[in-house]
């Protein structure tokens, strides 16, 4: 194998969810298609890297100062929806069945992994809890053990804004992700979320 074939194999696997052999492919197939794809490919890579930027009220990805679910006036702004990450709104929205808004809180508490509250955008989200009055705070972290975990400590955190806090079912299986779920999946989950005590 090439040294330019191997560092193009070892770069696609550093991205999540592809392994050696999903990289492979990859790989082969970027080669077998036209340079003008390729480059146009590479072109939007970079242009995402240079123009995309977190929201500062909510975390959300965005090419405007505020993005567009922030600036959104026809959105219910008495619910927030708490996800890990920008990519579960985009989940969350396909599905059609919420209205209101978000903050991302950019991952989950994990200590194996050295990632704590002050890691986390959890200070901004107890002060927008305290300054907006939200009427109901949604926890949609993925149901994994970290994800249990933060909707629990997050919880906590909520009692004293006496807020009314849900989770989103159970619809989802456990140790799955939401980026991965369908649109039905994710609707039944926000229907039949319930109040955490």
């Amino acid at each position: 194998m090439t040294k330019v074939l191997n560092n193009l194999i070892d770069q696609l696997t550093k991205l999540p969810g592809i392994g050696r052999k999903t990289a492979q492919r990859i790989s082969f197939y970027i080669l077998k298609s036209k340079a003008v794809d390729v480059e146009a490919l590479a072109k939007t890579i970079i242009e995402a890297k240079k123009k995309l930027r977190f929201c500062p009220v909510c975390f959300n990805l965005t090419e405007d100062e505020i993005c567009e679910i922030c600036q959104d006036n026809k959105r219910d702004r008495n619910l927030m929806c708490v996800v890990e990450d920008a990519s579960d709104i985009l989940s969350i929205e396909r599905s059609g069945n919420y209205s209101g808004l978000y903050h991302v809180l950019g991952g989950v508490l994990s200590p194996i992994d050295n990632i704590g509250p002050e890691v986390l955008k959890i200070k901004e989200l107890m002060r927008r809890i305290e300054k907006d009055r939200f009427t109901e705070v949604i926890i949609a972290t993925n149901p994994t053990r970290e994800g249990e975990a933060t909707a629990h400590y997050l919880v906590k955190l909520t009692k004293p804004f006496n807020v009314k806090v849900s989770r989103i079912a159970r619809g989802l299986p456990i140790g799955s992700d939401l980026d991965l779920a369908d649109e039905v999946t994710i609707s039944e989950a926000f229907e039949g979320r319930k109040e955490i005590e």
